[in-house]
């Protein structure tokens, strides 16, 4: 399989099924084809949920899927023994591009863009898990392929159909709290060994994995089992950590139901690792175990909004107006907004929305003024048929989920920047104080240029370099 061809093809490619659906020709017609017929790239973990998620809607055909590794992919292929089954999705393209409408992505979060581009640009609609991709630049892509080219997308963060995310909105709108000024996020991410020595050894690769296809546009390195099957999260080279895990599942609330867009700056904070008594460690290229994220966002209406994170066990504030057998969102985490008249809270997934009042008075339901998604948060995956077929609007197109994704990342690259260190002049790793950590500032961001204008070295990490052949 070649890659240069693939990429050629992929630029030049148009073909596919068209679908009329019911809704076009009238309530009494049947449609040429009611069925969107897809693909599946990456079907094992939240790969299969999403694949079972599909089938059961009884509206979609499977007609290929890919995943490098057999073990990961087995039970999918038990599900639809009839879909024909690759570890290269490459394969997927190359031999049944005109046979599909859509696909979905739901590989580790540094190829989801290399993975998605090529479909998307030859007309296919999309459905992305989160975060929608590894970097800023590949989001900023995608969205623009997603307009050019008129698709129905959405990405799988499935909070967006909920009805707490439009309850909290109408919320907001209502004025029943007030102006706000803050939104505290917080996540118990990670739940896997984050912020610990990279790999320094190499264990034999599998028989069921094809390594290199799973690396994809990261650098080329030894396999080791500490990446897989769900570790890889932490690494920068692969993951995006605790807030690439969970942001788009928590900060889509603020997001939304504030209509943000970009963020003006982004400043933070983070663990030190040690590698010893008084040593610091130098662990290039993991994320770290916690983390506090400030960023800034302008409202037209509220004027400044500061968007505050926090996560690997860290928590805001605990609001005055909390009452003592609450708590600011649930076990997973949540999201507390700061009015004038009083908080709203939130938990994860926007569920659950919650207002208390200064005075201590009950607060007044808001009138219910946007359309809910049937089936709440468990109709994400139909609600992207549902667009295909059906016309409906989805939860998270990727006009929203891209530069909500975006922010998401923002508040990584202001990480990264903290974490970028360089030896003092004189001094040694085993010193105490040896480095110089440039980074550590508020980073001033143009969004509409996807440029840092105050401290230059960090747009470096707007998007990433691409190994030969995996280029976007």
């Amino acid at each position: 399989m070649n890659r240069r061809s693939f990429l050629k093809g992929a630029a030049a490619a148009t073909a596919g099924i068209t679908i009329v659906p019911s809704h076009v020709l009238g309530k009494s017609k049947t449609a040429p084809s009611d069925t969107v017929y897809m693909a599946g790239i990456g079907v094992g973990g939240r790969g299969y949920g999403v694949l079972k998620g599909l089938h059961n809607t009884g509206r979609v055909k499977f007609v290929a899927m890919a995943d490098v590794s057999d073990k990961q992919a087995k039970r999918a292929k038990e599900l639809l023994p009839e879909a024909k089954l690759y570890r290269d999705f490459r394969e997927v393209y190359d031999k049944h591009l005109g046979e599909i409408d859509a696909f979905f992505c739901a590989t580790p979060d540094h190829t989801h863009a290399v993975t998605s581009l090529p479909f998307m640009r030859a007309g296919k609609h999309a459905f992305v898990e989160k975060p929608l991709t590894h970097n800023i630049l590949e989001a900023r892509t995608m969205t623009m392929v997603a307009e050019r080219r008129g698709l129905v997308t959405q990405m799988g963060d499935v909070g967006a159909s909920s009805d707490g995310i439009r309850t909290a909105q109408e919320i907001i709108e209502a004025g029943i709290i007030g102006k706000i000024k803050k939104v505290d996020c917080w996540t118990n991410r990670p739940v896997w060994p984050q912020g610990l020595q990279p790999p320094t050894t190499a264990d034999a690769v599998p028989d069921y994995l094809s390594w290199d296809l799973w690396l994809g546009p990261a650098a080329d390195r030894d396999f080791n089992h500490r990446y897989l099957p769900f570790k890889w999260r932490g690494f920068w080279d692969f993951g995006t950590g605790a807030m690439g895990d969970m942001g788009c599942h928590i900060m889509e609330t603020p997001y939304v139901a504030l209509g943000l867009g970009y963020p003006t700056s982004a400043e933070a904070s983070c663990t030190t690792m040690w590698a010893d008594d008084f040593v610091e460690a130098d662990y290039t290229g993991v994320c770290p175990p916690s983390s506090i994220i400030r960023l800034t966002f302008d409202h037209k209406a509220f004027g400044e909004i500061k968007l505050n994170w926090y996560d690997g066990g860290l928590m805001p504030e605990r609001p005055e107006q909390l009452p003592a057998d609450d708590m600011p969102g649930n076990v997973d985490g949540g999201s507390v907004f700061y009015g004038e008249k009083g908080i709203l809270v939130t938990d994860t997934y926007s569920g659950n929305p919650r207002v208390y009042l200064n005075d201590g008075t009950k607060a007044p339901a808001p009138v219910k003024t946007l359309q809910r998604v049937k089936n709440n948060r468990e109709g994400h995956i139909a609600n992207f048929v549902d667009g295909i077929l059906d016309g409906v609007k989805t939860s998270s197109p990727f006009s929203v989920a891209g530069p909500l994704t975006e922010s998401v990342l923002m508040g990584n690259l202001a990480v990264r920047a903290f974490q970028f260190k360089s030896l003092k002049p004189g001094k040694t790793a085993t010193d105490w104080a040896p480095y110089e950590y440039p980074g550590r500032t508020r980073l001033n961001w143009d969004g509409e240029n996807m440029k840092i204008t105050n401290y230059k070295p960090a747009n470096a990490w707007i998007g990433r370099e691409y190994r030969k052949g995996w280029e976007i």
